[in-house]
């Protein structure tokens, strides 16, 4: 696939104008404020962050959200509406467990909107004895429902804190869900297999098992139960995740031809990008995508901070 074959490259995002947030990409796209967790916590989170968008109060966005991990949201202000694999699910103040999804989950919010979280590692479902990951996939599930202290992290957040005062309590919430909860460390391996499929998702899940020094099998069971679904599942999404970063302005243009490459042509990219997002890549492009270019930003650093390609608190290739 040539530079120029790539769809949607030619144009800029869509961006919803209706609406404003105090950090933005260069073209106004809304992003979070975001960063990754202590050191004592790396294990545990992979980032954490704040989203403030203003809109008119009767502006309803309609997009969606596509994520690999597990996300501890709590939703502070706003009407939210989440299509789920078990039906529609709303909310205004609440705090849920998001599950991974295996394609763009519906979403929509009406009015201003601020909405905070925990990105959780792989693993640390099962090292907190919490829900089965296969069970959430898709799902989301309310704090009352798992049994954890809803209105406690609801208060975490005052209105005249700023995002690293929140952010600082979120950890220290972590610290104590993870004290009171914890019954293992997440599983080293899956630690392993997130790392690359951030480096590069078109690599063999063979190739991984050898390069981990583990059984196939076994590494299959570790990723089902870690990441709620089989490892060449997680590869394939990744790759669309890193391609729609792309298209979405919020990944780091040195990689452009790397991460078209890893598609065979552009009927391939097509096909499978409709698939997990509903609509292919131009539509992709020109329609705003406010909500889902919120989430792929912040996966977007944590992946090049992973790969060392961004330091942390460094600026951003988007920004």
């Amino acid at each position: 696939m040539t530079r120029n074959s790539r769809p949607g490259t030619e144009r800029s995002p869509g961006v919803d104008r209706a609406i404003a947030s105090p950090n933005a990409t260069r073209d106004g796209q809304p992003i979070s404020y975001s960063r990754a967790p202590a050191a004592d916590l790396e294990r545990w989170v992979g980032r954490f962050y704040v989203t403030i968008v203003n809109a008119p109060p009767e502006h309803r966005l309609d997009c969606g959200l596509l994520s690999d991990f597990a996300c501890i949201r709590m939703q502070l202000r706003g009407n939210w509406q989440a299509e789920t694999a078990v039906g529609l699910k709303s909310a205004d103040n609440a705090a849920m467990m998001f599950g991974p999804q295996s394609r763009r989950m519906p979403i929509s919010v009406t009015g201003s909107f601020i909405s905070v979280g925990v990105f959780l590692r792989p693993g640390v479902c099962h090292a907190l004895n919490g829900p089965k990951l296969a069970d959430l996939v898709d799902r989301l599930e309310t704090f009352t429902d798992l049994g954890l202290p809803e209105e406690r992290w609801l208060d975490l957040c005052h209105p005249n804190d700023t995002p690293e005062d929140w952010v600082r309590a979120m950890e220290y919430e972590m610290r104590s869900l993870i004290a009171d909860r914890a019954v293992r460390e997440p599983d080293p391996i899956s630690a392993r297999f997130e790392a690359a499929a951030f480096a590069d998702p078109t690599v063999s899940v063979a190739r991984v098992a050898e390069e981990f020094g583990v059984e196939q099998r076994r590494l299959e069971r570790i990723v089902r139960r870690d990441f709620g679904m089989p490892p060449k599942q997680v590869l394939r999404r990744a790759r669309a995740l890193d391609m729609a970063s792309h298209l979405r302005g919020v990944a780091d243009h040195a990689e452009a031809e790397a991460i078209a490459l890893r598609y065979y042509d552009q009927s391939h990219l097509i096909r499978e990008f409709t698939e997990l997002f509903g609509m292919g890549p131009r539509q992709f492009v020109e329609r705003p995508q406010p909500l889902m270019t919120l989430g792929l930003e912040t996966r977007q650093t944590r992946r090049l901070e992973t790969i060392r390609r961004l330091e942390p608190g460094e600026v951003k290739p988007w920004e």
